[in-house]
């Protein structure tokens, strides 16, 4: 952590604004009740007020100054600014009204922003902090940094796994959609690799440490989690944006106005008026109320800032698998080796593939199940990384693999195989010998291909890009489907975070997708998007989820974004003109701070009610694709 952000955390104070605001109201609606309707001393008022402005107002001021120390100079400087004059003019109401709307903006900013931690709390959440070592005489258990490559280890059942490793003995079933995206109990016995972070169904597994815990796929994504969150790039609020040059503004009308009368409560009351509460609370207002009306819409927005940012993203970046497609890749064609039957190969296949979780096990099997082909029993499963998948039949050593691998292992084999055609497929190897391909399509969304032809000119997309862990002719296939030109293939977390984080430097980016595996890439985006709800950790890391996996809600998100920023600027622009014109009249000496500050909750009123447009529906939220 760098010194910069070490202050940033020193400097922060506890969420006290609620509580702020809550005693504001309290005072301020005390000082009318005692003042106006019982008379009593000024004192029995003030007091209390005087109070709550200086134990209440002190942590927002030095947080102020500690900005103004860093030549950071936000929309509530000049709230900061009209509390302190306000306490040595003694005008206390004005400065109870002020905190009042710089607290209870604030309050409203941080409670719909806490997502960071929750990130790499869901991650952490599902690592066990022992490992059971098996001994020849008994278990132990030991801290996961003292695991040794080559240990046993005995996962329990319902336990998520410590390490990527190979089962020795047990048979079970893991879950690994946290890992992979897909909600299946994946069939475990000797041979067959296990990934840390699966969770273990109801029996016990031996396994063999292949990675030390450090080393792990888990691990790799905490820490390649741990980084985008440390190097996302930080956005400015509207607010920011605007008040920066509005505070020159105020000051150049407050400062002259003191100096040519000498009247300081001149200064005070231009100040008041110039508060840019449209600034602190219209803005909060717009964004809650986007973010209701997304979730109404089954979009859960998680960083309300991104509502800033989506409608402005020039890059977007797709995952493939339940992204573009459904998810659910079909087994299309069978092409058996002319003395194979076609029935038998279809049950070698599927016996085989019971024990995989890649997405085109789940089609063999479905097809399998269809046609009524029994399973075999196999035994010596393993499935190494880049080698496909093998076992042994009965007395049959079954192979289902690619292209590549199969003419490695016999290139005289190429005269045997059917040509290549778009898609995905699988070759079957009979005792090293060639027995069938199978081929398949993952059907593309039906809303896939019009979605993508109307972000450019719809939503001003200048780039678009499909980067998927899977094979070239799958990804290329689906990329033809979809109408995408930019198509990279065969890449792992880590390289889709470098990809993202590089175009995310080049213009603000979107990147969409599922599962585990694509966290950090939504991390190193401008914006991310997950869909569907199968795992917890990619919903934090995400800064909106969608939960009914369609495209048109994406393109309803962008919407929202839109005219919640349009409106934000409205309430924002048109609040701070008015601003301006009371704080003519407060120069000129027709208005009090206590009047300016009553003037300024007229404005903030409209300003307000225009923010509340945002929560209702309209035909500008609807989808370009209805």
């Amino acid at each position: 952590m760098s010194d910069e952000n070490k202050n940033e955390k020193h400097w922060s104070f506890p969420p006290i604004e609620p509580y702020v605001a809550a005693a504001c109201v309290l005072v301020i609606a005390w000082h009318l009740l005692a003042r106006y309707w019982l008379h009593t001393s000024a004192q029995a008022y003030n007091i209390p007020m005087l109070v709550v402005l200086v134990i209440g107002g002190t942590p927002f001021v030095l947080k102020l100054l500690w900005g103004v120390f860093k030549l950071q100079f936000g929309s509530d400087l000049l709230a900061g600014i009209s509390i302190v004059v306000s306490l040595i003019l003694g005008e206390y109401l004005a400065g109870a009204v002020i905190l009042l709307m710089l607290a209870g903006g604030t309050a409203l900013e941080s409670f719909a922003m806490k997502r960071a931690s929750a990130v790499l709390g869901a991650l952490a959440k599902r690592m066990p902090q022992i490992a059971h070592r098996k001994t020849a005489a008994a278990l132990e258990d030991i801290a996961l940094d003292t695991v040794r490559l080559g240990d046993l280890l005995v996962v329990l059942p319902h336990e998520s796994c410590p390490v990527d490793g190979e089962v020795v003995e047990g048979q079970s079933s893991m879950e690994e959609s946290y890992l992979t995206g897909e909600p299946y109990l994946i069939s475990k016995l000797p041979g067959s690799d296990v990934m840390s972070g699966a969770v273990n169904g109801e029996t016990a597994l031996t396994i063999k440490v292949e990675k030390l815990p450090v080393d792990s796929r888990y691990a790799k994504i905490v820490h390649v989690m741990e980084q985008a969150e440390l190097n996302r790039p930080q956005m400015r609020r509207i607010a920011d944006r605007l008040g920066a040059w509005y505070i020159l503004v105020a000051l150049g009308i407050a400062i002259p106005s003191w100096l040519i009368t000498g009247d300081p409560t001149r200064f005070l009351a231009v100040l008041v008026i110039a508060t840019p509460c449209p600034l602190l609370l219209a803005i909060p207002v717009a964004i809650i109320g986007a973010v209701s009306i997304a979730a109404s819409r089954g979009i859960i927005i998680k960083d309300p800032s991104m509502l800033e940012r989506v409608s402005s993203c020039r890059t977007m970046i797709f995952d493939k698998t339940g992204t573009l497609t459904y998810g659910k890749p079909a087994l299309t064609e069978i092409l058996c080796a002319g003395d194979v039957d076609r029935k038998k190969v279809l049950g070698w296949a599927a016996s085989v593939e019971q024990y995989s979780r890649h997405p085109l096990a789940a089609a063999i099997l479905e097809t399998a199940k269809a046609e009524q082909v029994g399973l075999a029993d196999v035994s010596e499963v393993a499935e190494k990384p880049g080698g496909g998948l093998n076992g042994l039949v009965g007395k049959d050593r079954i192979q289902v693999t690619g292209r590549k691998v199969a003419l490695t292992l016999s290139p005289e084999m190429a005269a045997s195989l059917p040509p290549v055609v778009a898609g995905m497929e699988s070759i079957l190897l009979v005792n090293g010998r060639y027995g069938a391909t199978f081929r398949f399509r993952d059907t593309p969304r039906k809303d896939s291909r019009s979605f993508i032809d109307h972000l450019a000119p719809k939503h001003g997309v200048k780039h678009i890009m499909l980067v998927s862990g899977d094979r070239e002719g799958e990804v290329v296939y689906l990329a033809g489907q979809v109408g995408i030109k930019d198509a990279l293939f065969g890449k792992s977390p880590e390289e889709k975070v470098a990809i993202v984080g590089a175009e995310a430097k080049l213009a603000p980016t979107m990147f969409l997708g599922d599962g585990i595996n694509d966290a950090p890439a939504m991390q190193a985006a401008t914006v991310g998007i997950a869909f569907g709800k199968n795992g917890d950790v990619t919903a934090e890391a995400a800064d909106a989820v969608i939960f009914e996996t369609s495209l048109r809600k994406v393109d309803e998100l962008i919407h929202i974004g839109r005219r919640m920023k349009r409106i934000a600027l409205q309430c924002a622009i048109g609040g701070m003109s008015l601003s301006m014109l009371g704080m003519l009249a407060a120069a000129t000496g027709h208005l009090s701070p206590v009047a300016g500050a009553v003037t300024q909750e007229v404005i903030d009123v409209a300003a307000l009610l225009n923010a509340l447009r945002v929560a209702l529906p309209g035909k500008d939220l609807q989808s370009d694709e209805q």
